[in-house]
This record gives C-alpha cells, sequence and structure tokens, in this order.
C-alpha cells in the first residue's frame, strides 16, 4: 500500500511539472508573438511615414520642376531678344565701318598742293554732263523706293537647296520659270503660279533645254529671253529666246566672274536683275575692295550703257535687287539668321542713303540663295533653303 502512495505521488508531480512546463512556453510564446506584433506596428509607422515623406518630395520636385521650366522659357525670350539686339547693333557697327572705310577710300589728299581752278571747274562741268547722261538714259520719272517689307509667303518647297524662279515682267508674266540648282540647263515653264503651287500630275510643265549651263542663282527673264550667265565661262552673259529655243546673242561683262558677288552664296558670280529701268548685272570686284559694282545692259544689244562702283561691301552679303535704280544690299550671319537690307547706292543721287533704317526681312532663320524684284508685281521673288518664296513690298516716294 505504501508502494502504491509513492507511485501516485510521482504520478501526480510529474503531471504538474508537466503542466506548469507547458504553462510557462505559453506565456514565453505570447510574450514572443506580442513583440513581434510591435515590432511589426513600428515598421509599418515608418513605412508610411517614408511614403508621406516621398509623397512630399515628389511633389516638391513637381514645383520645383515647373518653376526651372518657366524660368527656362523666360531666359530663352530674354536669350532671344538679347541676340537680336547684338546683332542690330553689330549690322549698324559694320555699317558704320563700311562707310567710314569707303569715305577713306575716296577721301582726296589733305597734303597742301595747287589747286587749278579751271581744272576743277571743268571737272565739276564733266560730272554734271555726266549726271545728265544718266538721267536721260534712266526713267527719271521712277521716284519709288523701299520703305520696308511687309509680309512673306512659302509658295512651295521643291527642287534643290538652291536656285531661282521668276516670272518676266515685260511679256507673258503669268508664266512661273523654273531653275533649281546652281548648276543645270533645264528650265520647267509652268502655265501660271497656280500650276506651279499645286501638286497636280495632269499640269505637267514644259521642259526646256538649254545648250549650256547656268552658274549660280543670278538669271532673268525679260521680254521673252533668259539671260544669264555661262557655266564654264568667267564673264559670259548668253541672252536665250525661250520660245524659239535658241541663243540669240551673247556679251563679255568686263571685270566680273573674278570673285563671287556675295560672300555667302559663292555660286553667283554675276548676279542679273530687273528693274523699271531694264536689266542689269551686279558683280563684285578685287579692285573695288569687294565693294558692289552695278553695270546698266542695254538688253536689246547685250552693250554696257554705264557702271557704277558703290560702297556696298560683298562681305556677309547673300543677295541685293534693284528698285527704281536704288541698289539694296542684303546681309546676313554666316551661320544663317534673319536677313537684312544694311546698305542702298542711288545711282541718280536722289536719296540720302545714310538716313536709311536698317530694313529687316520677316523673321525666319535661314539664309537666300536668291532675291530678284519683279517691277511687274512689285515684289520680291526669292528662294530659301528650297523653298519659294514671295515677299510684299512697302514702299514711298524718294525724298
Amino acid at each position: 500500500k505504501t508502494m502504491i502512495n509513492l507511485q501516485l505521488r510521482f504520478l501526480l508531480v510529474s503531471f504538474f511539472t508537466s503542466i506548469v512546463g507547458e504553462a510557462q512556453y505559453v506565456m514565453q510564446d505570447a510574450v514572443l508573438m506580442h513583440y513581434i506584433d510591435r515590432r511589426f506596428q513600428s515598421l509599418e509607422r515608418r513605412l508610411e511615414k517614408c511614403n508621406q515623406d516621398t509623397l512630399d518630395y515628389v511633389q516638391e520636385f513637381r514645383y520645383f520642376s515647373r518653376r526651372m521650366i518657366s524660368r527656362l522659357e523666360g531666359l530663352k525670350v530674354y536669350k532671344a531678344e538679347f541676340k537680336n539686339e547684338v546683332e542690330h547693333l553689330l549690322t549698324r557697327v559694320e555699317r558704320a565701318q563700311r562707310d567710314i572705310d569707303y569715305f577713306k577710300s575716296t577721301r582726296e589728299s589733305t597734303a597742301c598742293v595747287e589747286v587749278d581752278e579751271d581744272l576743277v571747274e571743268k571737272q565739276l562741268n564733266e560730272d554734271a554732263e555726266e549726271k545728265r547722261k544718266v538721267k536721260l538714259m534712266l526713267n527719271a520719272s521712277c521716284d519709288n523706293m523701299l520703305a520696308g517689307i511687309k509680309s512673306l509667303k512659302i509658295v512651295k518647297k521643291t527642287g534643290d537647296m538652291n536656285g531661282s524662279w521668276m516670272t518676266d515682267p515685260g511679256k507673258d508674266h503669268l508664266k512661273i520659270y523654273f531653275l533649281s540648282g546652281s548648276k543645270n540647263n533645264v528650265i520647267l515653264e509652268f502655265a501660271n503660279i497656280r500650276a506651279f503651287s499645286e501638286r497636280n500630275h495632269k499640269l505637267t510643265p514644259r521642259r526646256v533645254n538649254l545648250p549650256s549651263s547656268w552658274q549660280g542663282t543670278g538669271h532673268v527673264m525679260y521680254n521673252g529671253f533668259l539671260f544669264y550667265h555661262r557655266y564654264g565661262s568667267l564673264n559670259e552673259i548668253v541672252k536665250y529666246n525661250i520660245q524659239k529655243r535658241k541663243v540669240t546673242d551673247r556679251m563679255f561683262l568686263p571685270g566680273a566672274g573674278q570673285i563671287p558677288a556675295y560672300e555667302l552664296f559663292s555660286d553667283t558670280k554675276i548676279d542679273l536683275a530687273i528693274d523699271e529701268q531694264g536689266l542689269w548685272a551686279i558683280h563684285a570686284e578685287p579692285d573695288t575692295s569687294r565693294n558692289l559694282v552695278i553695270t546698266k545692259i542695254n538688253h536689246m544689244t547685250m552693250t554696257v550703257e554705264h557702271t557704277w562702283d558703290t560702297s556696298c561691301n560683298s562681305k556677309n552679303a547673300e543677295a541685293a535687287f534693284l528698285i527704281c535704280g536704288t541698289l539694296y544690299a542684303v546681309y546676313n550671319s554666316p551661320s544663317g539668321g534673319t536677313s537684312r537690307i544694311e546698305c542702298v547706292y542711288d545711282v541718280l543721287d536722289t536719296i540720302n542713303t545714310y538716313e536709311i533704317p536698317v530694313l529687316p526681312f520677316p523673321k525666319r532663320q535661314g539664309s537666300h540663295s536668291m532675291i530678284h524684284y519683279n517691277p511687274k508685281e512689285k515684289q520680291l521673288f526669292a528662294w530659301a533653303n528650297g523653298s519659294q518664296i514671295l515677299y510684299k513690298l512697302q514702299t514711298k516716294q524718294k525724298v
């Protein structure tokens, strides 16, 4: 009996011991779970704070980006305005420098010499007689001068980067003549500007093949004839009958063809022009300090009527044209920018050219390879970077 009691006690002790051990394990597990739960809550709070900080940073960055974009746009505007102001100032400085150089080249020696009054009077009489002959030769009633360039219209973009297009102001003025490239011998003749501008395959242009290629982009149509500088020649000008398709005359222009007429477009050595007075030629010579020389040509006889050395330099020039016997030289920057008329020369000396302001073309970036005046339509035909352009003009009477 005693033995049974001992076994029973042993069993009860073992039972209670196991219960207490399991309770301790349960309590330890509960403490561990509570700790883990608190750690997860702490991580969640930190993640939530991190997410909120990230959202705040994103919002702040967006606000900063909008401010920076606004500032950059403002800087672009300021940069463009500053560039325009600098270019305008540079053109003024270049124009003043050209005037100074011209005065220096034409100024007589200040050395003390004995003046022959009879010789001076004779020279003055000869100059007056020369001016009288020039006025008789030219149409003195043509008294328009350029006051500004109102607008531009891009008619089409086709052909090479450089070329020439025009109408004939003296005959068949509706037809468009298209001469692509600075060396070619193929003319495309369109019935009118609508046929030229529209992409209608049914309205095919008339194709004219010249017996020789042209040089540059300085050719003109006048009274049914194409006048052009023949490629491969120094200064030969060809007169070609566009309807009969044959060369009817030719001439050589003394002093021309040695250097480009315009520094910014070296392909053109002789730039022919038409105005109310008829046919002209524009070129530059090394002997005139690369200043432009204009020559009045009799288109009937293909002979030189008169030549003038101008004060307009070919440096940074890209084109030129004449209106009523007045030369307007167009300049630009070598990298391309806004074209502007900076130099004016009147053969009749009826304009105070030094009081004429710089005349900018409507704002566009690039450069011209050809600008020709049409006296019939009173507007400029131009070619710029493969585009054919019309410029409307504002004119006034010569002062």
